[in-house]
């Protein structure tokens, strides 16, 4: 089937992403610019349009009054997602050979920005909820046993990134982290791809604090996950004065288009004002009052919907059955129900901001009819976090080693040899190895372990240095 047939097929219940539901929630303004004769709106960096590192234009101005607006420093549209600025700002925060503290449930984007600027990730470990095989964001007492066994250690870096909320919606207040950084005049980046909607003025929601509020220096977020842009539009934010904005936005250059898409630049411009204008925080209100009813009632009709911070995230808990997520999955794209994030123990359904007309029905008779059929089960055992210390260091550097002379080998021989691969089952796109790892029997074993449950996702055969 030739890609336009593809993409004009209906797909049944639209559980995934991006938040604008298949265009059922698209803004009024984007609707109209899409109703116009196909590609009036492809234009080139015309003066009057401009582009996101451009002196004057029609983006410029947008990107300043939106600055103003969220009450930041510097704005700057994307065209590239949340990679191509969560990249840039890792760029703008490090030169090469110095380290940056990052989580180790940071997306693959940040650690091949590392590998672009020749920066030295050090990762940290995490909360790992056995139940279901997720990593948490870190508490501020998490934080500071990271904090001190870095100093007991003697281990320098220049800047901290951290995730927040993860993929599956869990977040915690980063304030507390964030001023604990501060202390020692090194920048935060926070990949807030998942939380765009979390800086709506509606106070009264109960929702996550924004990493903007709570005095991050670079918040990314991605406007098709978590506001209502099209595919591949994002927004980096600075504010504070530990970073030059010059020093930012060259790293922009380096690695967003010159020639940005027209249409792209205006649905960021679009999804932004949705956030504050009075009908957007009206459907806002409507969509989270609705997500929080729902599961409420799920929950009640035996339905197993865990827990997150994030009210348009749905984690149904399949492994609590004995039911692989991946699985679960396959079962209910067959029935047309297309869901956003299959994983051994749970299935993330994202709401975004469509209306889903009768889906607390379909999924309670969806689940009571998955549950009695004869999809393949397991006696899940809890699942274990990776065998990593509390602080990860790589025993050589992420780009020579990624760059290096390799070889093949079995996964079961590979014990004693340093990685030069990146595995990173995708989604929700984080590495399980990086290049620069030696790899030793402990967590060897552990991999081969996860292939039960990721075998398509973890070779059994990797990329070593020679």
């Amino acid at each position: 089937m030739r890609l336009p047939q593809l993409l004009s097929l209906r797909r049944g219940k639209n559980l995934f992403l991006p938040a604008h539901g298949r265009g059922n929630a698209l803004t009024m303004e984007t609707r109209r610019l899409l109703r116009n004769k196909p590609g009036v709106w492809d234009l080139p960096d015309l003066p009057e349009v401009g582009g996101p590192t451009c002196n004057g234009g029609a983006i410029m101005k947008s990107q300043t009054e939106f600055a103003e607006v969220f009450g930041a420093k510097k704005c700057w549209y994307g065209v590239n997602g949340a990679t191509g600025l969560l990249q840039s700002a890792v760029l703008a925060i490090a030169k090469p050979k110095q380290a940056i503290l990052m989580p180790c449930n940071v997306h693959r984007s940040v650690l091949q920005a590392c590998i672009l600027g020749d920066i030295t990730p050090l990762l940290f470990d995490l909360p790992f909820l056995e139940d279901r095989g997720h990593f948490c964001p870190p508490s501020f007492a998490w934080f500071q046993k990271v904090l001190e066994k870095l100093k007991n250690e003697n281990i320098s870096f220049s800047a901290v990134v951290l995730t927040n909320p993860t993929y599956q919606g869990y977040s915690e207040d980063l304030e507390p982290l964030i001023k604990e950084i501060h202390k020692f005049k090194m920048p935060v980046l926070v990949d807030e791809a998942h939380g765009t909607y979390f800086s709506s003025p509606l106070a009264d929601l109960n929702l996550p604090k924004s990493a903007l509020n709570a005095g991050a220096d670079l918040v990314v977020h991605s406007l098709h996950k978590s506001a209502l842009g099209l595919g591949q539009t994002a927004a980096l934010w600075l504010q504070g004065d530990i970073l030059d904005p010059i020093i930012v936005e060259r790293s922009i250059a380096l690695l967003q288009t010159s020639s940005p898409s027209a249409l792209l630049m205006a649905s960021c411009e679009s999804a932004l004002y949705e956030l504050f204008s009075i009908s957007g925080r009206r459907n806002l209100r409507n969509s989270i009052e609705t997500a929080r009813e729902l599961v409420f009632q799920l929950r009640k009709e035996g339905v197993p919907l865990l827990e997150t911070q994030d009210p348009l995230k749905l984690v149904l808990h399949t492994s609590s059955v004995g039911i692989n997520g991946i699985n679960a999955d396959d079962w209910l794209i067959n029935r047309r129900i297309i869901a956003e994030l299959p994983e051994p123990g749970t299935l993330t359904f994202c709401l975004g901001f469509a209306r889903h007309r009768g889906l607390r029905s379909l999924l309670k008779l969806t689940w009571d009819k998955i549950v009695s059929s004869n999809i393949e089960r397991n006696s899940f055992p809890p699942f274990t976090r990776p065998p990593s210390p509390l602080i990860k260091t790589l025993n050589t550097s992420l780009l020579e080693s990624f760059k290096a002379d390799w070889e093949i080998v079995p996964l079961s021989h590979s014990v004693g040899r340093v990685s030069s691969d990146f595995i990173s089952p995708y989604p929700p796109g984080i590495a399980i190895l990086l290049p620069g790892e030696k790899l030793n029997n402990e967590f060897v074993s552990w991999m081969i372990d996860q292939r039960i449950f990721w075998p398509e996702q973890i070779p059994s055969k990797i990329k070593v240095v020679v």
